[in-house]
């Protein structure tokens, strides 16, 4: 028999599935941010009424058309080329570099050193240098060269799991393949994320939950079309997460495993800790997560002549996360109600009040939890502008069952996109952080409402 939920449910997801193909395919990040920004919206609300609609599907249906709308969600970000980021380029020609034998972290994708590894898809000539998206390297007198590579002056920032990935990449990748290779690992990481959320939660949790993720629209943007390694973190850290309240020492390795991917996964290692009260089972997560960093980081040092941190101490300065430059989007907040100088100092001050907070009142049977906690305050005290940085914190909500916390995902992305067709990223990043802001204080008053509710009514008369 036909269960109406299930149907509009579904009917619902192809409507997500088709605004999401016309969203990729849509090439205005440079020419019409504003019209893509409408795309955008648009299948955040397709999203939020699908997740809602399936509050009503029977049990017993969930789990298919958790999945099955997942892959379908996840697909549509094969639909084109990268459109709104760069980044999937330079994982490219990491790998690239490294399959000749040279360590990425030694020279910059523009160095003489490197000029016979180019090729004509990733270091265009000529009229071909007039996009947007490319940039300009240096060039014999009267000629143009440039490359899809974004910053390539400057040596890579990612660190060594990351590293591995890009080289297994290109190792497996056909020649002439290019972007698509990314984009697929990219896929085949977000499906197998899904399905580690389906898995924890039909043991800890609502499987409801799991289409926080596998329904995002942030997955298949981010995640495939511009095929971001952060995806490969997130996957580490759900799995992670899943086992170290049982496992500490291997979930600890995990956790060092994905902070190798992408250094953001290290504001995961509170929520890890939650409620741990001995220096034994403390150790017992981080030793093993300092290790597994260590033993990624040791063959690239072994080869490398300069830094196997690259790049990384230009870009935080870059963007502001020292301390605030005027044009950048950093302490966005904070700068509401603090001078500028200020906000350092009292970002650093708010963290360590959430990390100590979740150390000591944590619940250690649901470490994801803290994360989302630590990991959400961060986002709202630093208001990074780059959208793919929320993967993370949406596995996380996929996890706890906390929606209103994706408001930080879709102030992300108001702040990347939306920023650029009104030319003032700040103000845009401002709002949108401040609405998102709002939403966690008005989700948690709710839910702090609902239980005490709930506790006054478990009461015995008197």
């Amino acid at each position: 028999m036909i269960n109406p939920p299930t149907v509009r449910t579904a009917l619902l997801l192809a409507a997500l599935t088709a605004a999401l193909v016309l969203t990729v395919r849509k090439d205005g990040y440079h020419s019409d941010p504003a019209g893509l920004s409408w795309w955008y919206g648009v299948c955040w609300m397709l999203f939020a009424v699908a997740v809602w609609s399936l509050r009503m599907v029977p049990g017993r249906h969930v789990v298919l058309l958790v999945l099955a709308g997942g892959i379908a969600v996840t697909a549509t970000g094969l639909a084109a080329p990268p459109r709104t980021s760069t980044d999937s380029y330079r994982y490219a020609w990491d790998g690239r570099v490294q399959t000749a034998g040279i360590s990425p972290y030694d020279h910059a994708p523009a160095a003489p050193q490197l000029a016979g590894l180019r090729d004509g898809w990733l270091f265009p000539t000529g009229s071909a240098c007039r996009h947007p998206d490319l940039a300009r390297i240096p060039a014999p007198a009267g000629a143009s060269h440039c490359t899809r590579i974004n910053r390539p002056q400057v040596r890579t920032i990612y660190p060594p799991v990351a590293e591995g990935y890009f080289l297994l990449l290109h190792a497996l990748s056909p020649e002439g393949s290019r972007h698509k290779p990314l984009q697929i690992g990219g896929a085949l990481l977000s499906v197998g994320t899904t399905a580690a959320l389906l898995l924890l939660l039909r043991r800890r949790g609502n499987v409801r939950w799991a289409a926080y993720w596998a329904w995002c629209p942030a997955v298949p943007i981010e995640a495939v079309n511009n095929a971001h390694a952060d995806v490969l973190g997130v996957l580490l850290a759900v799995v992670a997460l899943g086992i170290v309240t049982r496992h500490r020492i291997t979930g600890g390795a995990l956790l060092g495993a994905a902070v190798a991917t992408k250094l953001l996964p290290a504001l995961l290692l509170p929520g890890a800790l939650s409620g741990v009260r001995r220096v034994r089972d403390a150790a017992a997560v981080l030793l093993p997560a300092a290790a597994v960093v260590a033993a990624a980081y040791l063959p690239y040092m072994l080869i490398s002549k300069g830094s196997v941190f690259g790049y990384l101490g230009g870009y935080v300065e870059e963007e502001g996360y020292a301390g605030a430059p005027s044009g950048t989007n950093r302490y966005a907040l904070l700068q509401l109600v603090l001078p500028e100088s200020w906000a350092p100092p009292a970002a650093a001050a708010g963290m360590l009040a959430v990390v100590w907070h979740v150390l000591r009142h944590g619940d250690p049977e649901r470490p994801w939890s803290g994360g989302l906690l630590v990991t959400g305050t961060a986002f709202l005290l630093l208001t990074p502008g780059y959208s793919w940085y929320a993967l993370l914190l949406v596995a996380l909500v996929a996890l706890d069952g906390r929606w209103e916390w994706l408001s930080i995902a879709l102030a992300g992305a108001a702040t990347y996109v939306t920023g650029r067709a009104f030319g003032d990223r700040h103000t845009v990043a401002t709002t949108a952080y401040a609405v998102a802001a709002i939403a966690v204080l008005a989700g948690w008053a709710l839910r702090r409402s609902r239980r005490i509710h709930a506790r006054g009514k478990g009461r015995p008369a008197r």
